[in-house]
């Protein structure tokens, strides 16, 4: 007999794949008809396409509609300051504003929600909390700075629904963060993958050991992409279980959520997102254990339709049955993998940070790295990895430097990589996004 206390949502969660199909069809057919009445964007996004609510008969239909673009929007917006005509209601109904975190010197991409929207936003999250195993008698303490990026904030509101005692750490300092976390004793820890290995090392440098004196028993990350060897790391440093979450600021909530089994991938809330895995340069969908870019169409949102929205991430999906939790909603493999524009070209050899991260997190004297790119003589591209040790590890750099880049090389087609030694303290930390890469070929 199945154990429904471990799902959200338990007949959405369990419906066979030919019910969840229809109600995605339903929702999506309701979704393009209400974009064409109400979004003067998509208005012509269609009619410059040819093609019109009333073609939207089966779920292979959707790919007779046009793509989404952040370009797209970012011009919209560009146009017409703030938010373009993309969004459906008058902007006196909006509660909320939230801004892309976006990349420096570039246009953030602007949201407004209503309290509807934000009711979905919650709900969403709660899907995945509870999937992760957070309960009504837990505390959760957010590792996050509560401002425009709109991060953890569906989080809070979500543990607010389930009932748990939330923590929020607004500014403070990460000893700061550290020294709460230790008196407060959360069950729960909520940060992104680089910030809750930096809450760690400071932890140990503070003279707190998280696992012994605290009593996380899970570690909820999102905000990046976390390979295997990083949550390995995470759950050795805090005694948890790290469950890896992933949203987007376009969709206003996660879409993906790696359930408490830890099945090696995330599952996709299916009965709110329709979730396409193209092949980038042709457009065609690829099979199930292919990467390509994941292309999204979200329902829960009424201010902002979502409809075939290219993310750029790299994915690689896989069916439901990968995963014994009883869920009938297919995963991604891995979480996401990627960025499909992150893809660095040095010799004829491609190579993906995330990957890289993967191979050098093997190593734990290794506290902080960086991927740096450069090109001598404007001719030869070279890559360098420069690691920072932890300050008891130093006598370890003879003996790691010659085998990281011996296997930074094995796993990517020979190609040396120059291993460098950086001082104590001389890379940056990060609180959110981690930017590891420095591309300086240009220069």
């Amino acid at each position: 007999m199945a154990d429904w206390s471990r799902y959200w949502n338990p007949k959405n969660e369990t419906m066979s794949r030919d019910e969840l199909q229809a109600l995605q069809l339903f929702k999506l057919q309701k979704h393009v008809e209400r974009a064409w009445h109400k979004s003067p964007f998509h208005r012509r996004l269609y009619e410059t396409a040819g093609v019109t609510p009333d073609q939207i008969q089966s779920l292979d239909d959707i790919r007779r509609l046009p793509f989404m673009t952040r370009e797209d929007w970012m011009a919209c917006q560009a146009e017409q300051p703030l938010f373009g005509d993309l969004i459906t209601r008058p902007r006196e109904e909006a509660i909320r504003y939230h801004l892309t975190s976006g990349t420096s010197g570039r246009q953030p991409l602007r949201v407004l929600d209503s309290r509807k929207d934000w009711s979905w936003i919650a709900e969403m999250w709660c899907y995945g909390f509870w999937g992760i195993g957070v309960r009504p008698t837990d505390t959760v303490f957010f590792a996050f700075s509560y401002g425009s990026f709109i991060g953890f904030w569906g989080a809070h509101y979500c543990c607010e629904k389930i009932g748990s005692l939330v923590i929020p750490s607004g500014n403070m300092t990460t000893e700061q963060r550290v020294k709460q976390i230790a008196e407060m004793k959360p069950t729960v820890v909520c940060a992104t993958p680089t910030y809750a290995l930096r809450m760690g090392q400071c932890a140990e440098q503070m003279g707190i050991d998280l696992k012994k004196e605290c009593n996380v028993r899970r570690v909820v990350i999102s905000g990046e992409p976390a390979s295997d060897p990083v949550k390995r790391l995470i759950e050795n440093m805090w005694g948890g279980k790290a469950c890896d979450t992933a949203g987007m600021t376009e969709i206003g909530t996660i879409m993906i959520f790696e359930a408490d089994n830890q099945p090696g991938g995330t599952h996709i809330i299916e009965d709110n997102f329709i979730e396409e895995v193209l092949d980038p340069e042709t457009n065609e969908p690829v099979p199930y254990g292919e990467k390509g870019e994941r292309v999204v169409t979200s329902f829960g949102r009424g201010f902002i339709p979502l409809i075939r929205y290219r993310t750029k991430d790299l994915v690689c999906k896989v069916p439901h049955t990968t995963s014994d939790c009883g869920r009938t909603w297919d995963l991604y493999e891995g979480g996401i993998l990627g960025r499909v524009d992150d893809m660095k070209l040095i010799r004829g050899t491609n190579v993906y940070p995330r990957a890289v991260e993967a191979i050098v997190r093997e190593y734990p004297e290794v506290e902080e790295f960086q991927i740096i790119l450069t090109r001598e003589d404007n001719i030869r591209d070279e890559i360098t990895v420069k690691v920072e040790l932890a300050p008891d590890k130093e006598a370890t750099w003879n003996d790691l430097h010659p085998k990281l880049g011996k296997d930074l090389a094995d796993n990517h087609e020979g190609l040396r990589f120059n291993v460098a030694k950086a001082d104590q303290g001389e890379l940056p930390r990060f609180e959110l996004k981690a930017k590891r890469l420095q591309d300086l070929r240009d220069q």
